[in-house]
């Protein structure tokens, strides 16, 4: 486990399913126990489903005081453990089809209307990063979204981005820092309430503490204290 997402005690976990459409949505959630309400996350995770990894920054985020959900996107082609063909392949056109987005926005209304979160955030990790940018340009009620490493959404969608965005680069991710310079134009002339980091020496998914040609243990504690302060400013106001 990431010493960054160890949780305490005082979480509760459980496995639900999330309806949407005509599926439903194997999930993942954790939250502080106590009294609430509390601010809600809805965490994406990366083109591999929901792996351990992913379960550790929901537990992280509950552990930090948000009531926090990961869905599996998989869901529909039998789950992360099981999808037909393959996971990637099962992903890679729900992101095509918008199906993703779809689910994760039923997840985002769940966690509205039955798990009691106030204001809700969206986190999202590599392929997750690029799902959390759709939803931001789909949902008023997502009031701030964190791309980690995300391809950019469709530049024309920006101006409907009403969340307050803090978007996440390695400095050492040249595929996903081409598009930056083009999503900074875009957020400033949209009027968005954003920010970014380009965290130095770091690649793509340099938070990843399962993958170790990746992880970087120096910049990784850094981008989520700025990610949780993030979260803080604009879910606890």
């Amino acid at each position: 486990m990431n010493p960054l997402f160890v949780a305490g005690s005082g979480i509760a976990r459980e496995d639900i399913a999330v309806p949407s459409g005509d599926a439903r949505i194997a999930s993942y959630t954790a939250r502080p126990v106590g009294g609430g309400p509390w601010p809600g996350v809805v965490v994406v995770h990366e083109n591999r489903g929901l792996v351990p990894y992913v379960r550790d920054v929901v537990d992280g985020l509950a552990s930090s005081g948000f009531v926090a959900i990961a869905p599996d996107l998989a869901s529909r082609a039998g789950g992360t453990a099981q999808a037909t063909p393959s996971v990637g392949a099962a992903l890679s056109a729900a992101a095509s089809s918008g199906q993703a987005a779809t689910d994760v926005l039923a997840v985002v209304d769940y966690l509205k209307s039955q798990l009691g979160a106030t204001r809700i955030g969206v986190i999202g990790f590599c392929w997750g990063g690029a799902i959390t940018w759709s939803v931001a340009t789909m949902s008023p009620d997502v009031a701030a979204a964190i791309p980690f490493y995300g391809s950019n959404p469709p530049l024309e969608a920006v101006p409907r981005i009403t969340a307050a965005v803090y978007a996440v680069y390695g400095a050492q991710d040249s595929r996903i820092n081409a598009g930056i310079e083009d999503i900074t134009a875009a957020l400033n002339a949209a009027g968005t309430t954003w920010s970014s980091k380009v965290y130095s020496e770091s690649p793509h998914a340099f938070m990843n503490h399962t993958n170790e040609s990746r992880y970087n243990p120096a910049t990784a504690p850094e981008a989520w204290a700025d990610a949780l302060a993030w979260l803080d400013q604009h879910l606890r106001t």
